[in-house]
């Protein structure tokens, strides 16, 4: 499976829109609008919430890491700045427990039928992070669901489960229903990421590679040329 990643934009629509109609729309004709509506925008058709998402994508105001195979889009995870999406689920108890809003939101996912259970959603979290990195980072909030140790429907899940925001460095910050729960992390700007990975892949490498004794500098420095012309630095003797 050679999957690779874009953002939702007007030259990617197509392929997400060929999903969503392949799916009915998604949940009744959603079309992965319901998180951008606020109050008395809703409770309209699939036709207009088709609309209202293609405004949004062309003027630049939605956001989404599309999962392709080869020409096809397989999935997605939903992002945006939390003024991009300001419906969420149980919001009346996530205000009363507010202290700050976050940067950015992560609200769905939806995976082509044919293919659930290839860790498409994973993927596609995981480059949700990343565009979230390119767009200068901040605070990520998610709400997803614990079912641990119980069997549901996928349509239960479309914000994702505790367990994958967990494993993608995400931590618990408070429940706000039976299952949902508000998940954390400060994601740095891409820059700032790409320096913090390679730190901790030189701190891996050098736990990896112990010194004994002096063992290492041992060996760096007989790699080093000999000296030339006498010098015990290796550098050769100036001549007088």
């Amino acid at each position: 499976m050679d999957l690779t990643s874009k953002q939702l934009t007007p030259d990617t629509w197509p392929a997400f829109a060929r999903l969503v109609e392949k799916h009915g729309g998604i949940f009744g004709g959603c079309w992965c609008i319901a998180f951008h509506l606020a109050p008395g925008e809703g409770k309209r058709g699939a036709a207009a919430y088709r609309a209202m998402k293609e405004e949004r994508v062309r003027e630049g105001r939605a956001h989404a890491a599309l999962v392709f195979d080869g020409p096809n889009a397989v999935g997605w995870c939903q992002f945006g700045p939390t003024a991009e999406l300001p419906n969420i689920r149980s919001k009346k108890v996530y205000d009363e427990g507010l202290r700050q809003l976050p940067d950015w939101r992560i609200t769905c996912f939806f995976i082509d039928r044919e293919r659930r259970g290839e860790g498409i959603a994973t993927l596609a979290l995981q480059e949700a992070v990343r565009y979230i990195a390119q767009l200068g980072g901040g605070t990520v909030e998610a709400y997803p669901e614990d079912y641990t140790g119980e069997r549901t429907s996928s349509s239960f899940l479309c914000s994702g489960t505790l367990g994958m925001f967990e494993k993608a460095g995400f931590r618990r910050m408070r429940k706000i229903a039976m299952r949902r729960w508000v998940v954390a992390r400060k994601v740095p700007p891409a820059r700032a990421r790409r320096d913090e990975e390679r730190s901790r892949s030189l701190v891996r490498a050098s736990k990896g590679r112990p010194e004994r004794d002096g063992e290492e500098r041992s060996d760096r420095r007989r790699a080093l040329p000999g000296p030339k012309g006498g010098g015990r630095s290796g550098r050769p003797k100036a001549r007088t």
